[in-house]
């Protein structure tokens, strides 16, 4: 290679360099996540920043899946997950499609309802929704939980779902009415397929925030135990006076396996989803 080259080629090279960089500070903290889970406590602090293990310490993860009931808190948040992801598919869906296609009155008021909840903060709305599970004796329960979490706005995923129904043809669900289709034939057999991509974005987005959620599945647990999900399930490796960090770390490394898979499934329809909406 010539030097006349290698000059021109210097700024990629060094913008390379810099990238590599950012990444491996990016991933180092999951690296090290792993890397406790295979130490025992003692390590965990006397090895400092180094990764490897002196011997794998595969019994920390027995210990969090066993001791710690890590195994009944992952099914627990696998089903809690899984109803939430279709339910908030299926509604936002439905009412981005509706906004989209239709011309109803107070269409304009709904938007901005729908907009306005996005400066609502988060944790002011668990103590009514508490109170009204209460109510209806939805607490210390899945199913409530599960009608909790998947009954917020999802404002994000209704406007993703407007946005692409917006810039499909008419004359695809006029030719299918004409045919004799109804609305549920031309909105689950033809428009929803045609959104993937968008499905895609907002089953990743949910599945992170519910596999994620701690504040609602802890009021839905305090007297049900056995119903905590795996961000509550945490507190277990949690003492009055020690904590088990490393049965901790097995525990993330474990819960965490779930959502990677979900990303690397997805992700080229999630990207597609994500570049799609900013161009929109």
């Amino acid at each position: 290679m010539t030097s006349g080259r290698l000059l021109r080629r210097l700024p990629w090279w060094i913008a390379a360099l810099l990238l590599a960089v950012g990444c491996l500070l990016w991933v180092y903290p999951f690296l090290w996540m792993i890397s406790a889970s295979l130490k025992t406590s003692a390590e965990v602090f006397t090895q400092g920043l180094d990764l490897l293990p002196s011997s794998p310490a595969w019994d920390n993860y027995a210990r969090a899946w066993g001791e710690a009931n890590f195994g009944r808190y992952l099914l627990n948040t696998v089903i809690v997950t899984v109803l939430t992801v279709v339910i908030v598919v299926v509604r936002c869906a439905m009412a981005g499609y509706v906004i989209a296609r239709f011309h109803f009155l107070g269409r304009k008021v709904v938007i901005g309802v729908l907009v306005a909840t996005l400066f609502v903060p988060t944790g002011y709305t668990i103590i009514p929704v508490v109170d009204i599970s209460q109510r209806l004796g939805l607490l210390n329960s899945l199913a409530g939980m599960v009608v909790a979490i998947s009954g917020a706005a999802n404002v994000a995923a209704i406007l993703l779902y407007a946005g692409y129904f917006r810039g499909i043809p008419r004359e695809l669900s006029e030719a299918a009415l004409v045919d004799g289709a109804g609305f549920g034939t031309v909105f689950f057999r033809i428009m929803l397929p045609l959104a993937k991509p968008v499905t895609a974005t907002v089953t990743v987005l949910t599945f992170l925030s519910t596999w994620n959620a701690f504040f609602l599945p802890l009021a839905f647990t305090f007297s049900r135990p056995d119903l905590r999900t795996v961000s509550v399930g945490m507190l277990a490796f949690v003492g009055e006076n020690t904590t088990d960090w490393s049965g901790m770390a097995a525990a993330a490394t474990i819960s965490m396996l779930p959502v990677v898979v979900l990303f690397v499934a997805l992700q080229r329809y999630f990207v597609d989803g994500i570049a799609g909406a900013v161009k929109s």
